[in-house]
């Protein structure tokens, strides 16, 4: 699987980490829902493991970082009632993004000065939210992506993002599907339409690189 790289000219100015879903539901095995369904628990461990990581990087070089959950009020008013298909009927019926799953999962609270997003319903974290709009305002123009799921709103996300003309990475260690042959898929098939992918230690030398050459 070939894997694309960063250039190391890159300003952190202009570049965020986009932190998606890393709430109890996806990480917390206790109380996680959605954590049950993840059949590769070895791409879920170096998703945890590199995400870390990731974060780790982008707070020491002054790259933003910007955390999306996913929330949803007691009976799902937003959705506006059942959906025969797709997570809108899915959501519901699983009852999940209410309650305590929703919290932040430890070792991924947001700091003070970091953004978290507000608005968002839909798969891509730029649905309904008030993203683009801080990303925009605050000059920010390459995004690169870890979270849950790569097959489901980290790929969203790609795909929105790339049309709304921002230059998008996804960081293919911070991130798991559900199996192994979802993750290949997207990586293998899906990615290189909408922007690249690269591990989490190509993402710390590219910042670390570009805030020493600064």
């Amino acid at each position: 699987m070939e894997t694309s790289f960063a250039p190391a000219n890159l300003d952190p100015n202009q570049s965020a980490l986009v932190m998606i879903e890393f709430q109890r539901e996806w990480l917390d095995e206790d109380i996680g829902k959605l954590n049950t369904l993840i059949e590769d628990r070895a791409q879920l461990e170096q998703s945890r493991q590199g995400a870390q990581k990731a974060l780790r990087a982008a707070r020491k070089n002054g790259t933003h970082v910007i955390h999306v959950p996913c929330l949803f009020e007691n009976d799902y008013p937003e959705i506006g009632g059942q959906r025969p298909s797709g997570l809108f009927h899915a959501i519901p019926n699983a009852g999940t993004w209410t309650g305590e799953g929703c919290a932040f999962a430890e070792g991924f609270e947001p700091d003070k000065k970091e953004f978290v997003v507000k608005g968002r319903v839909g798969a891509s974290t730029f649905a309904h939210s008030n993203l683009d709009a801080y990303l925009r305002n605050n000059g920010i123009t390459d995004l690169y992506l870890a979270g849950y799921a790569l097959h489901v709103c980290v790929e969203s996300t790609l795909r929105q993002g790339h049309d709304l003309g921002y230059t998008m990475h996804v960081i293919e260690d911070a991130t798991s599907a559900f199996t192994k042959e979802q993750r290949e898929h997207v990586l293998q098939n899906v990615v290189h339409h909408f922007g690249d992918h690269l591990t989490v230690d190509v993402f710390a030398e590219t910042f670390s690189s570009s805030r020493v050459s600064a």
